[in-house]
């Protein structure tokens, strides 16, 4: 992470964790984004607390059509469904001439 830091050249730099022992040992390290991965929305709720001062917000994973109003409410700004995508039936298409 430190090195990517050094070198990011302009470049944004997100940060994944996924328990609040890892956002501690992070914060205060100067990158823009974290993201929240698998946490639940008790744990989401404490982390964006602690480093909404000093990141942009993202949760992602587990996160579903069902459960995104609960993660929505812990504060966090941005939120990856991939339920829309992972989960999106196939359709056979065929172009016959």
């Amino acid at each position: 992470m430190k090195r990517a830091i050094k070198n990011r050249k302009g470049k944004k730099i997100t940060v994944e964790v996924d328990n609040l022992n890892q956002l501690n040992s992070i914060i205060g390290l100067k990158f823009n984004r974290i993201l929240f991965d698998n946490m639940k929305p008790e744990s989401l709720r404490k982390a964006v607390k602690i480093s909404k001062r000093f990141y942009e917000t993202e949760a992602s994973g587990g996160v579903t059509l069902s459960n995104v109003r609960k993660i929505a409410a812990t504060g966090v700004k941005r939120i990856s469904i991939g339920q829309i995508t992972h989960s999106a039936p196939a359709i056979d298409f065929r172009l016959n001439f």
